[in-house]
């Protein structure tokens, strides 16, 4: 091939990795599954809403399996277990509060750790194990809780992960964890921080229910839980973070245009789902 044929596919390639396209694609990609899964949560029935959270299950089955380097047909198989287990687990919600409290320590005790002491390899088996721990809990907490406070915690993570790019853009300074995320900053944290407070405090004023309930003191564990579900949406970011460098992946998979795969959506709903029922049943909003 001639050096100039080379020359329009080059600059078509470039046109199309232009800042403004991959922005435009993420902003439409993100309107797509916002729509989708507002639907899904508020006019489905509660047993078909289960079925798409059990199909979203075993698509980031599916990705975490290639992250730990299992092989396809276990991947597939470990993928269709995580749906199973999630979907049979939603028919007996009394568990729920249990698996969640399971999840809630690894979240807040074992995610820290193994991320401290760095992403090390380990056996698939072992892997596919933390897993199914990340992923069936934040299922099951989903169907389980109320719509309105499915999307009070998904918003607070979407509002964090927000706040925390834009501050960390504008200031960020000090690096949070290098070795694992090199763009995400103390600055940006601290931005995140107080964009869930501020969200948290408006949702607490809008909602009748909640309003009556968050009164006086009642406003500082109701704000000290804030924090915390924003720690652990950190906690989550990080540790599908650390996944994806110690498999040499920039993505979890390809599957939505301009964000990637479907872990690297989820990955702070993850943490914060489980934590997030314990708080609103201790808070007696179910």
């Amino acid at each position: 091939m001639k050096a100039g044929a080379a020359k329009p596919c080059a600059r078509g390639c470039a046109r199309q990795a232009t800042p403004e396209r991959l922005f435009l694609t993420r902003v439409l990609t993100a309107a797509v599954l916002l729509a989708a899964f507002l639907s899904a949560l508020f006019w489905l029935e509660r047993g078909w809403f289960a079925v798409v959270v059990a199909l979203v299950v075993a698509i980031a089955g599916s990705e975490w399996a290639k992250l730990v380097k299992a092989d396809w047909f276990v991947g597939a198989a470990y993928a269709v277990g995580c749906a199973g287990i999630c979907y049979s687990l939603t028919q007996n919600a009394e568990l729920a509060p249990w698996i969640c409290a399971l999840a809630g320590l690894f979240w807040i005790a074992a995610a820290p750790y193994l991320l401290a002491r760095g992403i090390k390899p380990a056996p698939v088996g072992a892997g596919m194990a933390v897993g199914m721990l990340v992923l069936v809990p934040a299922g099951l907490a989903l169907v389980v809780l109320p719509a309105a406070q499915a999307l009070m915690i998904l918003g607070l993570m979407w509002v964090s992960d927000t706040a925390a790019y834009l501050t960390g853009r504008a200031l960020g300074r000090h690096k949070l964890a290098p070795s694992i995320s090199p763009g995400k900053t103390w600055e940006g944290v601290a931005g995140g921080a107080a964009g869930c407070v501020i969200y948290a405090i408006i949702w607490a004023s809008f909602d009748a229910d909640l309003r009556s309930r968050v009164q006086g003191l009642i406003w500082l564990p109701y704000l000290a839980g804030t924090l915390l579900l924003c720690a652990l949406g950190v906690v989550g970011d990080l540790l599908e973070s650390g996944l994806k460098r110690h498999a040499g992946a920039k993505d979890s998979g390809r599957l939505l245009p301009g964000h990637g795969g479907v872990l690297d959506r989820i990955d702070s709903a993850t943490a914060a789902l489980p934590v997030g029922l314990l708080l609103v049943q201790a808070m007696g909003t179910t």
